[in-house]
Formats: C-alpha cells, sequence, structure tokens
C-alpha cells in the first residue's frame, strides 16, 4: 500500500471493489414494520449510496429476538423481498450494500417477543432500561444458552446469510459488537460459564467463529466482515484486559481472509479507556476498518498513515446523506436531529438536505 492513498482513494475489501474509503457504519434506525424492511428505508439507503460501502443496520437472524421494536429481520421470505428494494435502490445509484446480521442476546425483552425470556452466555442481565411500548422498562435477567441451543443459533446466522444473498446484498457483516449475543459470550464481564463456551479466550471466542464459519461457508470470507468492540461498555459491558482480546482475536482473523475486521475503538461512555488499534493493526494481516468518532481529517490521517485501511461514520451519514461529496469539498455538514433517530417517518430520516450545485 502507497502514501497515497486517501479517504477517496479506491479499495478492494477481499472480493468487495469499493470507489472511496467513506463507510457508512450500521445504524439502528427502526423504520420497519411487523420487522419488514419498508419503502422508506429503500430511499434512506439509496440516498447515502456515494459511501464507498454501506453497512445496513442491525437485522434479526431469527424471529422473536427484537430489542428495538421496529428493526428488521432477515427469517422471512416477506423480509427477503423488503430488502431487495432496498438493495435494487442502492445498486441503481452505483452503491455497494452489506447486511449486518445480529442476534439482540439478552438485549431482548420479553414485551417485545411475546414473554419469550431473552438467552445470554450467562443470567446477568444490562443494568439499563429498555423503551418499549409498554414505555421504559428494565431489562430482565436472561437465561444461559443450553449448549443443546448453540446449534441453533448458528443455523440462524447461516439461514439469514443464505437470506442475504437472495435478497442482493454484496456481503455480509457478523456484529460481533456492542453486547449483543456474540460479544456477550466474547467478554469476560458478561459470560461466567464453565464450559466449552466460557473461561478462556478459545472458548469464550467460540460462538463467534462458529457463526463465522457458517456465514463464510455460504458467501466466501471475501464478502464478510466482523464488527467488535472490545472496549465499549454499552449494554453493561466490560472485559478485564480488552488489548488481550483484541490481539486474540486478530491473530485469529488472519485465518479467515475476511473482507474487514471492522473495530470500534473506544467506548461510548468514555470510562474504558486503552488504545486497541495498534495492536490490531501490527497484528492483524487483513483489512481494517476504525469506528467511532473519526472526524474527515483524522480519518484521512490514519488510511494516509496507513493505520486503517477505511473508516467507517455513523452519526455524519445520519444527517448528511451526501457526506463524501460535503468531504470532498470541504463543506459544512448538516446537524443531526437525535431525537429522530429511533422514530416517526421521513423527518429525520429522509429529509436531510443535500449539497445545492
Amino acid at each position: 500500500m502507497s502514501s497515497t492513498h486517501d479517504l477517496f482513494s479506491e479499495i478492494r475489501l477481499g472480493e468487495v471493489e469499493l470507489s472511496n474509503r467513506i463507510i457508512m457504519a450500521p445504524l439502528t434506525r427502526t423504520r420497519a414494520e411487523d420487522h419488514v424492511p419498508t419503502e422508506i428505508m429503500s430511499e434512506y439507503y439509496a440516498q447515502r449510496a456515494g459511501a464507498g460501502l454501506i453497512i445496513a443496520e442491525a437485522t434479526m437472524v431469527a424471529e422473536g429476538t427484537s430489542a428495538f421494536v421496529n428493526e428488521p429481520g432477515i427469517y422471512s421470505q416477506e423480509q427477503i423481498e423488503g430488502w431487495k428494494k432496498v438493495t435494487d435502490a442502492v445498486h441503481e445509484k452505483g452503491g455497494k450494500i452489506f447486511l449486518q446480521l445480529w442476534h439482540g442476546g439478552r438485549a431482548n425483552h420479553p414485551v417485545l417477543n411475546d414473554g419469550e425470556t431473552p438467552v445470554a452466555a450467562s443470567p446477568i442481565a444490562i443494568d439499563d432500561v429498555v423503551h418499549t411500548p409498554e414505555g421504559k422498562l428494565p431489562y430482565t435477567t436472561p437465561r444461559s444458552l443450553e449448549l443443546n441451543e448453540i446449534p441453533s443459533i448458528v443455523s440462524a446466522f447461516r439461514q439469514g446469510a443464505l437470506n442475504a444473498k437472495e435478497a442482493g446484498f454484496d456481503g455480509v457483516e457478523v456484529h460481533g459488537a456492542n453486547g449483543y449475543l456474540l460479544d456477550n459470550f466474547l467478554r469476560d464481564g458478561s459470560n461466567q460459564r464453565t464450559d466449552a463456551y466460557g473461561g478462556s479466550l478459545e472458548n469464550r471466542s467460540r460462538l463467534m467463529f462458529e457463526v463465522l464459519d457458517a456465514v463464510v461457508d455460504v458467501w466466501g470470507g471475501g464478502k464478510v466482515g466482523l464488527r467488535t468492540s472490545p472496549l465499549n461498555g454499552f449494554n453493561s459491558m466490560k472485559d478485564s484486559d480488552p488489548v488481550g482480546l483484541t490481539e486474540w482475536l486478530a491473530e485469529e482473523l488472519n485465518d479467515y481472509q475476511l473482507a474487514y475486521w471492522h473495530l470500534m475503538r473506544s467506548d461510548f461512555a468514555g470510562e474504558q479507556q486503552a488504545d486497541i488499534m495498534s495492536p490490531a493493526r501490527a497484528l492483524y494481516k487483513g483489512n481494517l476498518i476504525g469506528n467511532m468518532g473519526y472526524s474527515k481529517e483524522e480519518a484521512s490521517g490514519a488510511i494516509d498513515s496507513q493505520q486503517l485501511d477505511a473508516v467507517a461514520f455513523g452519526v455524519p451519514f445520519i444527517s448528511n446523506p451526501d457526506l463524501v461529496a460535503r468531504f470532498k469539498v470541504n463543506a459544512s455538514l448538516n446537524e443531526a436531529k437525535p431525537e429522530y433517530f429511533y422514530m416517526g417517518g421521513a423527518e429525520g430520516y429522509t429529509d436531510y438536505p443535500e449539497l445545492q450545485h
């Protein structure tokens, strides 16, 4: 890689050619209806097709795993057809789009899932409240996933990967971050198991790698990404050695020849501090995407100095559908409207203005 690469240079992630290195991070927006993608979602994603790659929002691989009320799924034919309209709209604009495959784990709530108790690595509840149709409610204590249930979890991810292919996506990202099921197993603050899925790093990462194996079997490694967040405390998460965890993952992921590793570099709350990007870059031989709070200038510097291969932007893409064009001409950015992040229709979703030419 030469140092002449910048945010706007082309890059090949595995088997996927991108026109630039400005990635749209996965952003839960809860505009689905009964977990089926809607027409307005097609418009929203198509507006943002200038991104080198769009990573679509967290998408349920199994029924009865809702954590957000109106998030989309990829387990039914109706959902596949809804997503097909999204991928067609993005492709018509010349964009590329991956689907993020997700299981909420202990973040799921019985009120949202016909009374079903959520599953997790261990029976430890998230110390927070969740928004539900019945108002704000505390998270419930999950039950430990039984060993004989684990193959069905892996199977759900595999089927989700197959369904994403039918829906026309260019690839998929496995959601291994932010305290959801795979991350819940991965970090020792939430995994107190004593069986083959708990204790050592090898055991705690076993479920994630079983899922990766299944998804790679469907797509091939060159069209699969993985997102992790060793430092992020969101959903009451913590690990006793986030740097060691990062180093372990880097070495193990080298065997997979993935399209990319999408690494969240910090903690939403700012409580856990460490440098995980340097060891990741030093040990990981594949494409590394950085995420969380990068400015255009910092992102450009990280790519120019080969610390990162691409950078994922979240909130800036919410309020700036033409973020790439704005970056190119150093235009000011629209301010986001957080009150519409997770609710409503077009307002704060598809009505942000683009640059006037």
